[in-house]
C-alpha cells in the first residue's frame, strides 16, 4: 500500500472527497508477478492490488468497446444490443436508494442503449452518455452466452472454488429453498457490469465475504477501500446498519466513529484488474464510461471467512425467530432457510459443498504423493492440496459444535441434503463431482505451469481417472477412498477423513 496524504476532490459523478483518504492502492505489473508472489503477498494477507498488462488478448476489449477521443476506448452498446440481446437484465438505479442498495429494475439491452442515448447531454460519435442513472450490474454473462469467449480468466484467480462447484452443483438442495435452482440468476458468480459516467455502487462487502476481482474493459473507476479492522466504524451503535453512502453527510449521532474511519482509494484505468479482498468494504464510482468483468471467488485462503459470515448471520436469524421456537416444529430447519434466503447459502449448502472439496483434494493429493502415478510430483503441488485440506479441517471443526448438526437435526434434514452428503461412493461418481474434480485439477496444472489456457482438454465420459496428474489407465484413488469412509454424516466425519489424508501433519 502506498502512503498519501492528499485530500482532493475526485472528479466525476458524486465522487467527492469527504472521507479521510491515507494510503493508495499498490499497482503492478501483472505478467512479471508469479502465482506464488501473489498469494504471498495480496491473497493471504488479504490485500488489495492493481494489476496491469493481462487482458490485451480479450475478445472483449477490442469487439465491446470503439475508440474514442485520447485513445479512450468507449462502451460499443449497439454491437452488445445486437449480438448479446438477453431478454432482461438486472439495471441499478444509482437515483434511487431501495434499502442498503440502488433500487433494480430490469430491462432488455436495447432499451439500455435507448436509454443512454435520450438520456445523453451531448450527441457525440464517442457515445458518451453523462446523464445517465441506469448501471446494468450482475449480467450472468458466461452462462448466458457460453459459447462466446469474452475473456480468460487470468492464473491468479483460477483457484475459483465458487464458481467450480455452481459450474457442476446447485447451490442447494433442500426443496423449500431450491425453487428456482434453474435459473440463471442462481447459476454463478461471473458478472458484466456497463455504466455511464456517475454511476456507482454504495459502500459494501462482497457476497459471502468473498474475494473479487474487476477488470475494465474500457472506461476507469474510484475505489474507496477500509480495511476489515477498521469495518466497525461504518456501523451504527448495534453494529447493524451500515454506512449507504461514505460521500453524503453522514450522521454522527447514527454511525459515531465514521469519521475516524481510515480509508485507502484507487483510480483504475481501462485494462486494469482490482483484486478486492475478503471483508474489505469499498464504494466505487464510474469515472467514465466503463464496461467491467468481475468475478466474486472463494478458496482454502479465505473459507474461514465464509464460515464466519454464515455463522454470524445464522445468529442475526437465529435471534430474530427466537420467540416462536416452542412452537416452531423444526426450529433448527427454519433458521436454515431463513439464512440461506437472506446469506444465499446456509450450513447444509456450506458443508455439502466443503465435503465435495475435501474428495477432490484428496484425490489430487493421493496423484502427487505416489510418483509411480504421477506425471506431476512437485512439493508446490503437494503444498496446494495440503494447506487445501488443512483449512477445510480448521473450518469443519468450527462446525461440529453447530446445532445444525447435532444427531437431532440431522435426522430430521431434507432427503436432498442427506443424500447429498453421506454416500461417498455415490458422490465420486456423480458427474457433477467428477466435472468438479476435473476443473480443480486443471486449474492447478493452470497455475502450475502459469498459462492462461489449459493445455489439455478431456471429458467426463472418459473413463478412469480424471486427474491432470494421473498416468494410470486403472487408478483406483476412488476405490482407496472409499475403502477408508464410506459415509459424511456430518464435520467430524470430514476431519476424520482428512486426518486419514494427512496421517502426519
Amino acid at each position: 500500500m502506498v502512503r498519501a496524504s492528499s485530500m482532493d476532490q475526485m472528479d466525476g459523478g458524486g465522487a467527492g472527497r469527504r472521507v479521510k483518504v491515507v494510503g493508495k492502492v499498490e499497482r503492478l505489473d501483472g505478467q512479471s508477478l508469479t502465482y506464488s508472489e501473489f498469494v504471498d503477498r495480496f491473497m493471504k494477507p488479504n490485500l488489495p492490488v492493481v494489476l496491469t498488462g493481462l487482458t490485451s488478448s480479450w475478445p472483449s476489449c477490442e469487439d465491446w468497446t470503439f475508440a474514442g477521443p485520447d485513445d479512450r476506448r468507449r462502451p460499443n452498446l449497439p454491437f452488445l444490443a445486437q449480438n448479446f440481446s438477453s431478454p432482461r437484465v438486472q439495471v441499478a438505479d444509482c437515483s434511487a436508494r431501495e434499502y442498503t442498495d440502488h433500487k433494480r429494475l430490469e430491462m432488455s439491452m436495447q432499451e439500455i442503449v435507448d436509454h443512454w442515448v435520450r438520456n445523453s447531454n451531448t450527441v457525440s460519435s464517442s457515445g458518451h452518455c453523462e446523464a445517465s442513472s441506469l448501471y446494468l450490474k450482475d449480467w450472468h454473462f458466461v452462462k448466458e452466452y457460453p459459447d462466446y469467449v469474452a475473456y480468460t480468466t487470468p492464473p491468479f484467480f483460477v483457484d475459483d472454488w465458487l464458481n467450480m462447484y455452481l459450474d457442476s452443483h446447485p447451490m442447494h438442495r433442500d426443496s423449500d429453498i431450491a425453487n428456482h435452482k434453474n435459473e440463471v440468476n442462481c447459476a454463478d458468480y461471473r458478472f458484466v457490469y456497463i455504466g455511464a459516467k456517475g454511476t456507482w455502487t454504495p459502500l459494501h462487502a462482497d457476497v459471502f465475504r468473498s474475494y473479487s476481482w474487476s477488470a475494465n474493459v474500457c472506461g476507469r473507476k474510484l475505489w474507496l477501500f477500509l480495511a476489515p479492522s477498521q469495518s466497525h466504524l461504518i456501523f451504527d451503535r448495534n453494529l447493524r446498519s451500515s454506512v449507504y453512502d461514505i460521500n453524503e453527510d453522514v450522521s454522527e449521532k447514527q454511525f459515531p466513529e465514521f469519521n475516524k474511519a481510515e480509508w485507502i482509494e484507487c483510480i483504475q484505468e481501462q485494462n486494469e484488474i482490482i483484486f478486492v479482498p475478503s471483508g474489505w468494504y469499498h464504494q466505487v464510482y464510474n469515472l467514465e464510461d466503463t464496461i467491467s468483468i468481475n468475478h466474486n471467488w472463494f478458496n482454502a485462503y479465505n473459507l474461514h471467512w465464509v464460515w464466519n459470515l454464515l455463522h454470524e448471520d445464522h445468529k442475526v436469524a437465529k435471534e430474530y425467530i427466537e420467540d416462536i421456537r416452542d412452537i416452531c416444529d423444526n426450529f433448527e430447519a427454519l433458521c436454515q432457510r431463513n439464512l440461506a434466503a437472506n446469506t444465499g447459502m446456509n450450513f447444509y449448502d456450506f458443508f455439502i459443498f466443503i465435503t465435495r472439496f475435501v474428495l477432490a483434494n484428496v484425490i489430487e493429493l493421493y496423484h502427487v504423493q505416489e510418483p509411480e502415478d504421477a506425471k506431476v510430483n512437485s512439493p508446490e503441488a503437494t503444498h496446494h492440496y495440503v494447506y487445501n485440506l488443512m483449512q477445510i479441517r480448521e473450518v469443519a471443526s468450527k462446525m461440529i459444535s453447530a446445532e445444525a448438526f447435532s444427531i437431532e437435526n440431522l435426522c430430521v434434514i431434507s432427503e436432498g441434503n442427506r443424500s447429498a452428503m453421506s454416500d461417498v461412493t455415490k458422490i465420486l461418481k456423480d458427474d457433477g463431482f467428477r466435472r468438479l474434480w476435473m476443473t480443480l485439477s486443471e486449474a492447478y496444472e493452470c497455475i502450475r505451469r502459469g498459462q492462461r489456457i489449459l493445455y489439455k482438454v478431456r471429458y467426463l465420459n472418459q473413463k478412469g481417472c480424471l486427474s491432470v496428474t494421473c498416468s494410470k489407465s486403472d487408478c483406483n484413488v476412488v476405490d482407496r477412498i472409499t475403502y477408508f469412509m464410506r459415509e459424511i454424516r456430518g464435520p467430524e466425519d470430514l476431519v476424520r477423513l482428512i486426518d486419514t489424508a494427512l496421517p502426519e501433519r
